[in-house]
């Protein structure tokens, strides 16, 4: 019943995994391996559309040990691409809806406390009296994603954060930025933004909003709190997490680790000559400020995908004499034609609207398996070549060079094989294309000066201060730091999927590399991405620790 060309992506269901299997072969061996444990019942479908020869539809199932959902595609009778995840275990819901705790207690007890008096005392037994079962390095979305669904799950979850207050690694970025990436697509788990918020998200309005979040989801948050090492007791199986809170050494145990620090490693600052004889101001984009002090001052940005565009866009806004440097092409979507041609369909106000739910739209966007999305995303970038060509041609003219990817698909394809190489414009291409910012492009720095930098074409830039806009590296980086470069290397590169393409080298993975799944060292996680992915692949994170928590018996494929 599967076409010749088939792909079967199972998140947990089946597999207790997350993996793509493509054509019928992997297909039949993977059900020859599950099907008499997982046992599947109760299957029903909700057609969603019908075109030309082509059936697609929601569909729900039952296995021996838990409730699924997923997406299905037949074309011409016979299944084109299979979706199915584990949403949740039996015996093992979420204290959610019906489920929910009633609150108050009525009744006569002994127990004179109230729920402030519990609650406190839960935060003062947390790595006291009571070892987390779970510690989560980093309080950002990610990390409070994951500790919600956690908390919903009864399972013992810290998190721990280097910033003074939840929320600081949005308020401390430089004082422009704002979210790329609509309100609708950007919801968090069990609380979504109000109908009053913006479409856009400042960043500090997304600090504060991630504050509130961790109070009412009562979350165990330690801020102040840096990561200083870790290291695996094979003996216990076990790890123990050394942290300085508050300027204080102390040790923990726990079983599992979750690396949440975002989707990058540590900032990559290019090594120029003569750097250290620069007499004026450089730093990495991450520790930008904001354009305040900077009118008239010469300013050389390196770099040009998000944050150096941002970046210039701020600082010329401020008065300053902005010059970008342009060592590679650059993807650039124009805001409005990225959402009205991608996101709209299934994150929008008009998708709410004709009935499409959060989870309807992050399991639609699951569905699609990662060889099929270059053939799925390349007619959306050329519609918006030809919609947006007088924008393009007007940038290119300024020098620009711009590119829709290696094969043509687009941003979104560049943000899962290498997070980067785009610019989502709100506002900075235009100060480009009309040369308010200027642009120096296929060129790179041959030399810093002490008041300038020496291109390699040979010509000359004043400059009084520097901006590295020039990325971040993996997050594996971490792991060498915390554990040990051997446990770093046992674990091999995070994000990318094997594409092959520039930044993502083979062999083929069919997934994000390391994200959301058990790596080679036992009790170590990765989670991160934007918003929407923290917030759908948090829930099967957080599935997977609560079957560990529980002893629950799961096998994994080889």
């Amino acid at each position: 019943m599967f076409a010749g060309r088939s792909y079967w992506r199972d998140i947990l269901a089946f597999t207790w995994d997350l993996r793509t299997f493509e054509g019928k072969e992997q297909i039949l061996h993977m059900l020859d391996r599950t099907l008499a444990d997982v046992r599947p019942t109760n299957w029903s479908l909700v057609p969603a559309s019908l075109v030309d020869n082509s059936r697609e539809g929601w569909i729900t199932f039952d296995t021996a040990m838990g409730r699924g959902a997923g997406y299905i595609r037949l074309t011409g009778g016979v299944c084109a691409t299979l979706l199915t995840t584990l949403q949740e275990l039996k015996g093992f819901e979420e204290r959610t809806g019906a489920r929910r705790s009633p609150g108050a207690e009525y009744g006569v007890s002994n127990d004179t406390r109230n729920w402030l008096d519990r609650h406190r005392a839960d935060c003062a037994a947390i790595g006291v009296t009571k070892q987390p079962f779970v510690i989560i390095v980093g309080g950002g979305q990610g990390g409070l994603a994951l500790g919600a669904r956690l908390k919903m799950l009864d399972v013992p979850a810290l998190i721990v954060d280097r910033h003074p207050r939840t929320g600081d690694q949005w308020r401390t970025r430089y004082k422009s930025l704002a979210l790329h990436d609509p309100v609708w697509y950007d919801h968090m788990p069990y609380l979504p933004f109000p109908e009053t918020w913006p479409i856009y998200t400042p960043k500090d309005k997304m600090g504060d909003w991630l504050e509130s979040y961790a109070s009412i989801m009562e979350l165990d948050v330690w801020n102040s709190t840096a990561c200083t090492g870790a290291s695996f007791d094979e003996s216990t199986q076990d790890w123990r997490v050394e942290l300085e809170k508050n300027g204080e050494p102390l040790a923990l145990r726990t079983r599992h680790l979750v690396i949440a620090t975002g989707n990058a490693g540590k900032a990559r600052v290019p090594r120029f000559p003569g750097a250290g004889s620069f007499a004026g101001t450089q730093y990495h984009s991450s520790q930008h400020p904001g354009g305040d002090g900077f009118a008239g001052k010469r300013v050389v940005v390196v770099g040009s995908n998000n944050s150096a565009h941002d970046i210039c866009a701020d600082l010329w806004q401020h008065g300053a004499d902005v010059t970008m440097i342009q060592r590679s092409s650059t993807h650039v979507s124009r805001s409005q034609t990225l959402m009205e041609l991608t996101l709209a369909p299934l994150y929008s106000e008009a998708a709410v609207t004709a009935g499409m739910s959060t989870d309807k739209a992050d399991l639609l966007l699951a569905s699609m398996p990662l060889r099929l999305l270059p053939d799925a995303q390349r007619p959306v970038y050329q519609e918006m070549a030809r919609r947006d060509a007088d924008f393009y041609l007007r940038l290119e003219a300024a020098g620009f060079m711009h590119d829709f990817g290696e094969d043509g698909s687009g941003l979104y394809l560049k943000y899962l094989r290498r997070a980067g190489g785009y610019y989502i414009d709100v506002g900075a291409s235009e100060l480009i294309a009309d040369g308010r910012v200027k642009l120096r492009s296929r060129v790179t720095i041959r030399q810093i000066e002490p008041a300038a930098v020496i291109l390699s074409d040979g010509s000359k830039l004043a400059a009084d201060t520097i901006i590295y806009a020039t990325g971040y590296g993996s997050m594996d980086e971490w792991i060498a730091d915390i554990v040990s470069p051997d446990v770093a290397a046992k674990v091999g590169k995070v994000w990318g999927y094997g594409s092959a393409t520039t930044g993502d080298p083979g062999p083929w993975e069919g997934e994000l590399r390391n994200m959301w799944k058990p790596t080679r060292q036992t009790g170590l996680w990765f989670h991160g991405g934007n918003l929407a992915q923290s917030r759908q692949y948090s829930r099967y994170l957080a599935l997977q620790l609560k079957a560990r928590f529980e002893n629950v018996d799961i096998e994994r494929l080889d």
